[in-house]
């Protein structure tokens, strides 16, 4: 196989079939480099480390979660290792590259740098602001079926294709499938209106993805998705740029007053409030968009030093505390579960993920502004529920491409320019300051 695609290259081809040898390229090197015996061991390790997990983390059980996440980093850092061998650079930016191309630490830690300069003084003044306004919280309980129907209005409202997919239940939202049957899922609770809306909005933009891939290109490796972060930036899209928007949780209102009546708190200032109200907390998946980001790079700080051998497993818990601490002003002291055993990426080796969510936000951010300088009637078309114009612009931009382009020449495309993490402060300014 491996001939076959050097012999390639001394073939013409064109564009496409370029880009179609690139894709192949890349699948067959990151499947052949590791032996048989490593991936069958980290799979093994893995499955281990993530079934124990499950109960670990309720009990709190940070001891026995770190015997089976000590074999977990040893058969990772040997895979990063090949890796890196291969592909030079670290062995962290070996295990980033899968999920990233040609993303590198280096260029995270220029783009996260310019995050760290703005980022706390920003969160410090977003929380003095909204504590000067109290919000009236919601009272339920809010029936399931109601939720239900909320959630598959917002889909439908956001274009999904349910001739192509449907909505389920899952102990935790996602969106999985092939471009002809997406499937995704949420999760409800009778006391919580929002987690399970946002919840169905965000996996709302993963599907409307999957749905739009290039269907001429189907079963070719440029048929598929770019890459993890602009994944994320077409989740992030979905329910932080648009769903958390003054513009669309007013078109929203009326819907939620149909299902759960017209309280005091579903007025149309404090229901915007509540919904785009910040407030630093333990978990990362309940993070507003402001704190978020603080979530991801202390993940990737601590990752990137366990992968490169740096620290060593026992060293996680207090530079978690240590870094949550200075963030965040909480503390994690003894407090696991909420802590560095919340997240189930680590338990199977996922090490490389977590800069993704911070990379799609930005993404997300740079493709919203560029959107709206392409559509002048933007914010009235949304207030309207007249999403059309928004959702070609997507489509021709990002969608239809697949994997064509790689990632750096997919945003140039869209927005001009290579990414730019000023377009995400200037998103967040604006909309919390």
């Amino acid at each position: 196989m491996g001939e076959w695609l050097q012999n390639a290259l001394q073939v013409e081809l064109n564009d496409v079939e370029q880009a179609n040898l690139r894709e192949m390229t890349r699948q067959y090197e990151q499947a052949a480099l590791l032996p048989e015996s490593l991936v069958e061991a980290k799979s093994l390790a893995g499955s281990r480390c993530e079934h124990a997990w499950r109960s670990q983390r309720p009990a709190n059980d940070w001891q026995g979660f770190a015997e089976n996440l000590r074999n977990v980093v040893k058969l990772s850092r040997e895979e990063a290792q090949i890796r890196a061998a291969a592909k030079g650079g670290s062995r962290y930016d070996a295990l980033l590259d899968i999920f990233e191309p040609d993303m590198t630490s280096a260029r995270l830690d220029v783009l996260f740098a310019d995050l760290k300069s703005w980022l706390p003084s920003l969160l410090e003044k977003v929380v003095e602001k909204q504590a000067q306004t109290p919000l009236i919280e919601p009272q339920g309980p809010f029936p399931i079926a109601d939720q239900r129907e909320l959630g598959l209005e917002a889909m439908r409202v956001l274009g999904f294709d349910f001739d192509g997919g449907r909505l389920d239940i899952s102990a935790h939202p996602f969106c999985g499938g092939v471009p002809q049957d997406v499937r995704i899922t949420t999760r409800y609770n009778e006391n919580d209106l929002l987690s399970a809306l946002f919840g169905v909005i965000h996996e709302t933009g993963h599907a409307r993805y999957e749905q739009n891939l290039p269907r001429n290109w189907l079963d070719q490796p440029i048929a598929l998705a770019r890459s993890t972060a602009i994944h994320e930036s077409q989740s992030l899209f979905f329910e932080m740029q648009l769903g958390r928007s003054d513009a669309f949780l007013q078109r929203l209102l009326p819907t939620v007053h149909q299902y759960f009546g017209e309280q005091p708190a579903f007025s149309r200032e404090n229901f915007i409030a509540w919904n785009q109200r910040v407030k630093p907390g333990f978990i990362r998946v309940d993070a507003d968009e402001v704190s978020y980001p603080a979530h991801v790079i202390l993940r990737y700080e601590i990752e990137r030093a366990l992968i490169d051998g740096d620290i060593e497993v026992e060293d996680i818990p207090a530079l978690w505390d240590e870094k949550m601490q200075h963030w965040l002003g909480l503390s994690t002291l003894g407090n696991y579960r909420d802590g560095c055993m919340q997240d189930i990426h680590w338990t199977d080796g996922g090490f490389g993920y977590f800069p993704s969510y911070t990379l799609g936000a930005m993404y997300a951010a740079q493709l919203m502004a560029s959107a709206r300088r392409a559509l002048p009637q933007l914010e009235s078309d949304i207030a309207n529920g007249n999403f059309s114009a928004l959702f070609d612009w997507l489509r021709q931009n990002i969608w239809q491409h697949g994997s064509r382009f790689t990632t750096s020449q997919l945003i140039q495309h869209a927005t001009g320019e290579d990414l730019n993490s000023d377009y995400f402060r200037q998103h967040l300014t604006s909309r919390y300051l």
